[in-house]
């Protein structure tokens, strides 16, 4: 038996997510070090992912009943979570080099010195 107060519904969820995302935002915003903005910008790609499974999962509850075999349930934003998921990596280990390459250059990774780059 559960009551209302122990379900857990999408607005729990929603609230989670822009929690995670206002933490991301925040990290991004006020870091300095490149790797503190990397993990900013991937708590920011957490939210999206949190949204998109929260929405996945409430708006098709499963299968019908009697639906029958044809009833096949949605899994679109499980989709594009896996997708962020692997675009996630892929920014990780170009944002790595890049840091790498800019630690190389500065022996620091603070994104202030990056001012002094010529293009």
């Amino acid at each position: 038996m559960t009551t209302a107060l122990t379900s857990i519904g999408l607005s729990h969820f929603l609230v989670l997510s822009a929690i995670v995302f206002g933490c991301g935002l925040a990290t991004v915003l006020t870091k300095r070090n490149a790797i503190g903005i990397l993990i900013g910008v991937e708590l920011i790609l957490n939210a999206a992912n949190l949204n998109l499974v929260a929405f996945n999962r409430f708006s098709w509850g499963g299968v019908p009943v009697g639906a029958g075999t044809d009833a096949v349930p949605a899994v679109d934003g499980l989709m594009f979570a896996l997708f962020i998921i692997v675009l996630a990596a892929a920014e990780a280990a170009i944002a790595l080099a890049i840091i790498l390459n800019f630690y190389n250059n500065f022996a620091s990774i603070d994104v202030e010195r990056g001012s002094t780059l010529r293009g």
